[in-house]
């Protein structure tokens, strides 16, 4: 099991930098994140907020009592909560930077697509640069929360992400998929908060030009 730090504590809620590779749900683990991070803490419970990839690296929230759940929940519910992410790909994208827009609806092997209609649709906003050849780091600020949003996007944009085998095929094998959720930035009751945590894991994202690129963000 992958040690979990804890970048921020509130007394209503904490940070966590979730490893990859570690799903937010029980699945077929003995015990859940979320039992896991209350054990820790010594306390009977902590609530699940929001939510990460199993795949996904980065900052969780979880509240602390049910009252800080209900507020937290209602932030990210209203968009208040800004998150950006980042990714790797070896792929060139169809533009640099700008916004992805479209409906999402469910596909094949329970990934999901990303449809011309704008309904209700998944909109993220992101710009990218070159690391090396063959290596381009996007910033992601997503500014709806679905389900495999930036996933989607980014295959979207001809750039699956490094070691999503899900939605970039089997063409690269990697030792994770390079995604990671780097910085929130939200008010908790007129408190500002901001908040960002390096990629720990992944031979790509220790490379001096990755890290170059992040701090350049």
């Amino acid at each position: 099991m992958q040690p979990i730090d804890i970048v921020y504590r509130h007394k209503d809620f904490i940070v966590i930098d979730k490893p990859c590779g570690m799903s937010v749900h029980k699945d077929d683990q003995d015990i859940g994140l979320t039992t896991l991070v209350a054990d820790r803490l010594s306390l009977p419970q902590v609530w699940l907020v929001h939510r990460l990839d199993k795949v996904t690296s980065g900052l969780l929230i979880l509240a602390l009592n049910e009252n800080a759940a209900a507020y937290l929940s209602q932030l990210f519910a209203q968009h208040s909560i800004q998150k950006t992410y980042l990714a790797l790909s070896v792929h060139k994208p169809k533009k640099k930077q700008g916004l992805i827009v479209g409906d999402m609806e469910k596909a094949r092997r329970g990934a999901w697509k990303l449809c011309p209609t704008k309904q209700n649709p998944a909109i993220t906003r992101f710009h990218s640069v070159s690391c090396e050849p063959n290596l381009r780091l996007f910033v992601l600020k997503p500014q709806t929360g679905k389900t495999h949003q930036l996933r989607v996007a980014m295959k979207n944009l001809g750039s699956p992400i490094l070691g999503d085998e899900l939605y970039g095929g089997n063409a690269e094998k990697s030792d994770r998929t390079y995604l990671h959720a780097y910085q929130l930035t939200f008010q908790y009751q007129n408190e500002p908060i901001s908040l960002r945590v390096m990629p720990k894991c992944g031979e790509f994202f220790q490379r001096n030009s990755v890290i170059q690129g992040i701090l350049s963000v």
